[in-house]
């Protein structure tokens, strides 16, 4: 019937919506601004940007899920984490980019 999706289009899909949040984090341009470019002159802006490329990275790793390829390895354990939970709160925002390490170097 269909032909068989190869597991490396979905760790492809996964390593662009991981970058496009990543981007969209650090206020940088996504396909976000091109397809709302009225929506930079609300203070809103970001939030949406983030909850559009946070909800479609969910969406690629719930994927990856159903079809059993590993997605986890892209990610650090703490990034693991804040996925499974599903939640974008302000600890995901603010802690996604921290590694282990560089917590432990803080105070």
């Amino acid at each position: 019937m269909g032909k068989e999706i190869p597991t490396d289009f979905f760790v492809t899909k996964l390593n662009e919506a991981k970058i496009h949040f990543e981007r969209a984090l650090d206020c940088k341009h996504t396909e976000f601004d091109d397809l709302y470019p009225y929506m930079i002159e609300h203070p809103q802006f970001f939030w949406y940007k983030r909850y559009v490329a946070w909800s479609e990275l969910l969406t690629v790793v719930k994927l990856c899920k159903e079809l059993e390829i590993d997605w986890q390895g892209q990610f650090s354990e703490q990034q693991v984490d804040y996925i499974n939970k599903r939640v974008m709160s302000s600890k995901v925002l603010d802690y996604w980019f921290e590694t282990n390490d560089s917590k432990e170097h803080v105070g």
